[in-house]
């Protein structure tokens, strides 16, 4: 199982929490070995589309943001479901045959993989998955997870402490056995490459595995909108259109509000590890949500939409009299900041108290809510970067996702 990645930042960001960061440190050349989602993490890495729709008089299903899957029903009543870019760099996809159970699953290509609908047990590998159950009512089909301490949201707590959700091992090395007594209708998992050996041999158990793909897409609300690949699993296309709605429109309607900001506060994110200082790149996610958020991020005109690794004096050179510095790793307050490299202390972010974290709320076992919840609620993460940038603008809000340090 995993995080993904923490969204601002680098590789010391949730270093506690497991599934981001599995997804993250494969993209930095395996620098940290966790066990997470980090995830992470997080790169939005595909080639920039406009956004397409697909629907058919079947379905009221659109897809606005998302570039990753898409979706046909066809007249026999199957949905084809196809995962358009499973990981980064990928030339070909998976396709999908939703068929109801019970129903004649119809001739189709080879390449294509079956899928009885809807679901009645589910077994997720990234926590970034679990709230889209949450947000359908559908956190009763969970039942199996990989290392479900990092597992933060109240409802899939309580099926886990009351014995209902497997504990499946550690991500690489899922529990095959548990998975073949579970028998789930479905495993849905993440891949950041092209080996699909750990898959394979759960399709051998004859249990279907779908792939998730929403760390590849790049526009905050893109990520927000495979609450509806979810949703075609359980028949549960109009709850999650009604879910989507609601973010973007709070998402749309937080980014008006700076639209027109005169001033922009300048933000520095990332901190050290190893050798380099690790930060989104100019057209990543993270970069992305600070724009909106009314932010100056100081790498925002660079061109690349992974992460930058650099040395810290050509940082500081840049960002030492930033206003603000969001996103800081895994550190929980100043003084740790200072411990781990006295440097730090020189920006005029720190010495100015202005340095802010991701990581305020945590599950009861300590996984992060960002981590979990943040991809699909990137309304809630801009009211945060807008209430820190220009807290004039939301002056009820209180900060969700972030917190400063003290």
């Amino acid at each position: 199982m995993r995080y993904r990645h923490n969204l601002f930042v680098t590789p010391t960001s949730g270093l506690s929490d497991h599934h981001h960061w599995n997804r993250y440190l494969a993209n930095m050349r395996h620098i940290f070995v966790l066990r997470v989602t980090v995830i992470l993490i997080l790169i939005g890495c595909q080639k920039e589309k406009s956004a397409d729709t697909y629907a058919t008089n079947n379905s009221a299903t659109t897809i606005q943001y998302a570039t990753g899957f898409r979706v046909a029903y066809q007249d026999d009543g199957t949905k084809l479901v196809e995962v358009l870019y499973p990981f980064q760099g990928a030339t070909s996809g998976y396709k999908y045959l939703l068929v109801s159970k019970g129903k004649t699953v119809p001739s189709h290509e080879a390449d294509v993989r079956i899928i009885r609908i809807p679901l009645s047990s589910i077994v997720c590998t990234s926590t970034t998955h679990i709230p889209l159950l949450d947000y359908l009512n559908e956190t009763d089909k969970l039942s199996g997870f990989p290392t479900t301490d990092y597992i933060s949201s109240e409802r899939a707590r309580n099926r886990i402490d009351a014995g209902k959700v497997q504990e499946l091992g550690v991500d690489k090395g899922l529990n095959l056995e548990r998975i073949a007594m579970l028998k789930p209708d479905m495993v849905l998992g993440y891949t950041m490459n092209s080996d699909y050996g750990q898959f394979k041999k759960i399709e051998d158990l004859n249990v279907p595995v779908a792939i998730n793909a929403e760390y590849l897409e790049k526009h905050p609300l893109g990520r927000a909108e495979w609450i509806k690949f979810m949703a075609l699993f359980f028949n549960k296309e109009e709850e999650a259109d009604s879910v989507f709605k609601t973010i973007e429109k709070d998402y749309l309607n937080t980014k008006a509000l700076v639209d027109n900001a005169a001033e922009r506060p300048s933000v520095l994110s990332g901190v050290v590890y190893g050798d380099a200082w690790f930060l989104p790149g100019g057209q990543n996610y993270a970069a992305k949500l600070l724009r909106d958020g009314g932010c100056n991020y100081l790498w925002s005109n660079d061109t690349s939409n992974g992460f930058l690794e650099l040395d810290f004096e050509s940082v500081y050179e840049r960002a030492y009299n930033a206003d603000l510095w969001i996103g800081v790793g895994s550190f929980e307050s100043m003084q740790e900041i200072q411990h781990a490299d006295h440097r730090y202390a020189r920006f005029r972010a720190y010495r100015e108290n202005q340095v802010y974290t991701s990581n305020a709320r945590r599950g009861a076992k300590g996984g992060s809510e960002f981590l979990e919840l943040g991809y699909l609620r990137p309304d809630l993460i801009l009211k945060d970067l807008v209430k820190i940038a220009h807290p004039e603008l939301l002056e009820d809000h209180e900060l969700f996702f972030h917190k400063k340090l003290e």
